[in-house]
């Protein structure tokens, strides 16, 4: 049995047992904060391109109303961060996490959310907000995935057909779109004519994705609208990349936090690291350019003896089952998930 399927059925006997409403209630999970953390919502197929990524907008609802009917206590992050070190959380504390503000949290996440009156903070890198182009890594995979069942041709890409039939070929694809960007040193608007040259290369409408803005950041007027209503806007890198060496990193922060408070009136404090990814220098880094928080994609609750530069998260995905995502609220989950080690980071401190 796959790991994921030996974990439901532990769960699913944890919660036919009744153990999910003792650990939920405990003292035990009060001192502990679960950080949820999303990406996209369809507003097509994504969910069925890349389901880590993106889940339909009916499983998002699912989420929020399970959320809603265990009396989860669905805290802004700020709030949650300081209670935590404070010793002073609610039951079943939850904070909401979207990285890097794709422009359909705008159209599917935030009316879910606003229905059900829980806040939720996005992590957004501003080097491609504002631009009226997808994201060029998710784009070129999901123009391929949109291809699938093909042998193509491309000499631009490979002098070989792309191989568009198997998950290999499409993985070996996408490679090889990135490393003739990688290769060429493309500019911004050189991926996006990349992107487009490609996609009429495989017979995709192009046209539509980018009309149905697919895969594409916030505008700046959509976050200051998503900011007066209440959503918290935090760094997540300007250009989605964390670089090895203090200059380059120190700017990346500063250029993002400068254009989120441009848009939102406000310096951000909490951060993300993007793709999960961190080193041992990032932790005293961000200390000295005054980020309170940071969130890694480490499995975990969070307690008091974390660091809170080193906040665990769970990330949900299409293939969460119920008892899974009921599994994190009450904690039980925490119980039986591997964890990726940070110790090498915490030992920067």
């Amino acid at each position: 049995m796959r790991m994921r399927s030996i974990k439901n059925v532990c769960l699913q006997v944890g919660r036919s047992a009744g153990g999910f409403p003792v650990i939920g209630g405990s003292r035990w999970r009060r001192r502990r904060l679960l950080i949820l953390c999303y990406h996209g919502i369809s507003l097509e197929d994504e969910h069925v391109w890349d389901g880590s990524l993106y889940l339909s907008p009916a499983l998002l609802a699912d989420r929020l109303r399970l959320l809603k009917s265990l009396d989860a206590h669905v805290l802004p992050l700020t709030e949650a961060v300081e209670r935590l070190y404070a010793d002073d959380l609610p039951p079943r504390s939850v904070a909401i996490t979207f990285d890097d503000g794709y422009h359909d949290f705008s159209e599917r996440a935030f009316p879910l959310l606003a229905d059900h009156g829980f806040p939720a903070t996005v992590y957004l890198p501003t080097a491609n907000c504002g631009r009226e182009a997808p994201v060029f890594g998710p784009a070129c995979s999901y123009i391929l995935w949109r291809a699938r069942g093909k042998s193509v041709s491309v000499p631009e890409i490979d002098k070989d057909a792309l191989e568009l039939r198997t998950a290999a070929g499409l993985k070996a694809a996408v490679k090889a779109v990135r490393a003739v960007a990688r290769r060429d040193n493309l500019s911004l608007a050189d991926k996006n004519a990349l992107l487009r040259r490609l996609a009429a290369a495989v017979g995709v409408d192009y046209g539509r994705i980018a009309d149905r803005r697919l895969l594409q950041i916030m505008n700046p007027s959509e976050v200051q609208r998503l900011s007066a209503e209440g959503v918290d806007f935090e760094l997540h890198t300007h250009r989605h990349r964390t670089p090895l060496e203090y200059g380059a990193f120190k700017e990346e922060i500063e250029t993002n936090r400068a254009r989120l408070h441009e848009m939102i009136g406000r310096a951000a404090q909490h951060f993300c690291y993007p793709d999960g990814d961190y080193a041992p220098q990032f932790v005293p880094w961000l200390g000295e350019l005054g980020v309170v928080s940071a969130t890694t994609c480490d499995p975990g609750l969070a307690t008091r003896a974390t660091s809170p530069l080193m906040l665990p998260r769970f990330v949900d995905t299409s293939s969460a089952s119920p008892s899974e995502f009921e599994g994190w609220i009450c904690g039980a989950a925490s119980f039986i998930t591997p964890r990726r080690s940070y110790a090498h980071a915490v030992a920067a401190l």
